[in-house]
């Protein structure tokens, strides 16, 4: 009786065995089958450490992120120090402005990247949850399997040895199955807080998100506070009776200087042209071919090519192009294939871009609030070259297009298709 007592007693045990066995072989990583059916491992104190560690890092980007917009009451309070040289205070606030631009460049860059975190950590989340799943699933099999096969105790276990040798084994085999059971709670913990650290990674991803967009909004303003700032002051300079004078003087003064550094830029590109000949046989030639309209959208022409009553000045002046009111940032096109003969920054033009396009024929586009060539460049008809802006002596955000030809200005509307 005692004997058939010890043989249930021993198959209890050995079922009890295979079930701890069955459940630790499910909760395990490395070779097991939960590993084989996921194709992921349990987090380990390295793998939380890590993220602990980029949870920090994305902590410290966050607090950084007002450190980096512009000071608007700080570049008008250094603006107000100009105004009584208009040459200088349009540089001033030109240089400013560009700056901003670059801040807004950057923080949507910034917003580019961060999605693409943001969907990382999604991703990180979703398959945290997954192995907390997985292990969840692993204790409440190894429970189920533990009560239906009974929960033998440990002197039956250890009574029921048959030798020395048979309770030491018995010894070793409950040391292998307790410490089962403590690797199997460990990783589920592990597990559950390496979820937790992933849902606080992506709700800071989130907020770095949205704080960036709220940035790009506020350097957007200080952009068009500037700007219309400038359009102020540059009006109200040439309109005081005080000023009138010397206010037509500083830009009679600055066209000339416009007309000489295009000059000296056409002399550049002309000897260019003669060394190529000369080396080559051949140069940059126009085929007469009609331009492309330089803009890729426009409200209005603002003003035309020809003589005009300056808007402020109240004085009589050559307009040496069309100027197009468009809207910050409207992309501007090279008008023909061509060699960027010129993308640079003069209080006048402001940001402008130069194109030879051979035979004497060039275009100019001024007031850009970004340059996206360099001189030397090559270019073909239809590339974006800039972007619209009000840099330079401006009042409005527009494009100034003008057509030279053998070193005079011409009606851009002869080349344009309309």
């Amino acid at each position: 009786m005692m004997r058939k007592s010890r043989k249930k007693g021993g198959a209890r045990w050995l079922l009890w065995g295979l079930a701890l066995g069955a459940a630790a072989l499910l909760a395990t990583g490395g070779d097991s089958l939960q590993a084989q059916a996921t194709g992921s491992r349990t987090p380990t104190a390295e793998s939380i450490r890590e993220k602990e560690e980029e949870i920090s890092q994305i902590k410290e980007q966050k607090e950084g992120l007002k450190d980096g917009l512009s000071n608007l009451q700080e570049i008008k309070k250094n603006l107000e120090l100009q105004k009584d040289d208009l040459k200088n205070y349009v540089r001033e606030l030109d240089g400013n402005l560009q700056k901003i631009e670059a801040s807004i460049a950057e923080l949507k860059a910034q917003i580019g990247a961060k999605e693409a975190e943001i969907s990382e950590a999604q991703a990180q989340l979703e398959a945290a949850r997954k192995q907390e799943e997985d292990q969840q699933e692993a204790m409440a099999a190894h429970i189920r399997l533990t009560y239906e096969s009974g929960d033998p105790s440990v002197a039956d276990l250890l009574l029921g040895a048959r030798s020395l040798g048979d309770f030491l084994n018995r010894m070793d085999y409950m040391e292998k199955m307790v410490a089962s059971d403590v690797q199997m709670w460990e990783d589920y913990k592990a597990a559950k807080e390496y979820v937790e650290l992933c849902k606080e990674g992506l709700e800071l991803e989130k907020e770095i998100l949205d704080e960036t967009k709220e940035n790009v909004e506020i350097e957007q303003k200080n952009l068009e506070e500037l700007i219309a700032q400038k359009n102020r002051d540059i009006i109200s300079y040439e309109t005081d009776i005080s000023n009138k004078e010397e206010a037509i003087r500083q830009y009679e003064e600055e066209i000339r200087a416009q007309e000489e550094e295009i000059r000296l830029l056409e002399a550049a590109v002309a000897e260019e042209r003669r060394q190529l000949i000369a080396s080559s046989g051949s140069a940059l030639t126009y085929d007469g071919g009609t331009f492309k309209f330089p803009l890729a959208s426009y409200t209005r022409v603002s003003d035309d090519y020809g003589m005009r009553m300056h808007p402020t000045l109240g004085v009589e002046q050559f307009h040496n192009g069309v100027d197009f009111a468009a809207a910050t940032g409207t992309a501007i096109f090279a008008a023909y294939d061509g060699k960027v003969a010129a993308a640079a920054y003069s209080p006048t033009m402001g940001n402008y871009v130069m194109i030879d396009h051979g035979d004497g024929l060039a275009t100019i586009y001024m007031h850009a609030s970004a340059l996206y060539v360099s001189k030397g460049d090559v270019v073909a008809k239809g590339d974006t070259i800039a972007a619209v802006g009000s840099t330079g002596r401006s009042t409005g955000s527009h494009l100034h297009f003008s057509v030279r030809l053998n070193g005079s200005y011409v009606s851009p509307w002869g080349y344009l298709s309309q």
